[in-house]
């Protein structure tokens, strides 16, 4: 009995040493199947790991070249901007540019032509550029420039262009002037007629009315008209057309003394030597005297001051374009 029963245990001890030792083999097994499975793993992340290292490489190789092209294209920009600052003039520049252009052309304005409301129009518009720019250093500019433009409107008006119109309207009436020595007389006026008048009373009417016409008397207080042929009208004639246009070359550059004379001259040439009862000879002597009562203004304003007060205001702003150039070399 102890012996089937030991028989028993040590077949119970096998069957379970048995089972253990499957157990064992299995577990091996599949330590050994995960160990290949990570090795495996392992060579592929390490594979994956060299090429993403590959692909890192490459990667950082175009940001460097990228960071190296933004340098250099970053440089590249602030030099054009530094260059662009050292030759471009600023918005206040090129408005103190424009204003001396105006300022310039108005004293040519007024030297050349006399031109004052021109000039005045200019300075005003001179003064309104600079008003926008609104800038305190401006200030002893805008000064000038209110002086000049309160000069300019003390000077007296003239109408040149009215007067110019009137002298060439008179220059065009110079070849249809009568002259003095062509005056003719008013034919007299017939007697009128007797009604139931005899025959023999009005023949002798006629006779006596033919024999008046043979000879004229006439009484005046004026002086007896030049005689002139026909080649000195023409070269009088021609002569007052040039004093005419003498006298507007004289207005033109603001000449008082000269545009009086040659006006002068002209009225005279045409009282004495053409026929003043005549209504365009009057009109014209009228037009005459009228325009040589004309007050011209003796000096026009000058306007330097302005002009050397924007360009002093300039110079402080053209010096660091020129020190950066002088660096530059």
């Amino acid at each position: 009995m102890l012996a089937v029963v030991a028989l028993l245990l040590a077949l119970a001890g096998g069957l379970a040493w048995l089972d253990m030792r499957r157990d064992g083999q299995a577990l091996r097994t599949d330590v050994a199947q995960r160990l290949a499975n990570t090795d495996a793993a392992l060579a592929q992340a390490k594979a994956r790991e060299s090429d993403l290292g590959n692909e890192l490489r490459d990667t950082q190789a175009k940001v460097a070249l990228l960071d190296a092209r933004l340098a250099e294209s970053q440089s590249q920009q602030a030099a054009l901007e530094t260059l662009y600052r050292e030759l471009a003039p600023s918005r206040d520049e090129l408005a103190l540019t424009e204003v001396e252009q105006v300022l310039v052309l108005a004293s040519q304005q007024l030297a050349l032509a006399g031109n004052v409301q021109a000039a005045l129009a200019a300075l005003q518009l001179a003064d309104g550029k600079l008003a926008r720019m609104d800038r305190p250093q401006l200030a002893v500019l805008r000064r000038s420039l209110a002086r000049d433009m309160d000069e300019l409107k003390a000077v007296p008006f003239v109408d040149v262009g009215g007067i110019s119109a009137k002298l060439d309207q008179a220059i065009a009436m110079v070849d249809n002037l009568p002259l003095a020595k062509d005056e003719r007389l008013p034919p007299a006026q017939p007697e009128a007629p007797t009604v139931n008048e005899p025959s023999w009373i009005k023949f002798l009417r006629d006779i006596w009315a033919d024999a008046k016409s043979l000879v004229r008397i006439e009484v005046s207080d004026r002086p007896p008209a030049p005689l002139i042929s026909p080649p000195q009208a023409y070269f009088l004639r021609e002569n007052l057309r040039l004093r005419l246009l003498a006298a507007r070359l004289a207005l033109l550059a603001r000449d008082d003394k000269s545009f009086r004379n040659d006006l002068t001259a002209a009225n005279g040439w045409v009282t004495h030597y053409f026929d003043t009862r005549a209504k365009p000879v009057q009109v014209m002597s009228s037009t005459f005297t009228q325009l040589a009562a004309t007050q011209m203004p003796v000096a026009m304003p000058d306007l330097s001051r302005s002009l050397e007060a924007l360009r002093t205001l300039r110079i402080p702003r053209e010096q660091p374009p020129e020190r950066s150039a002088t660096r530059a070399k």
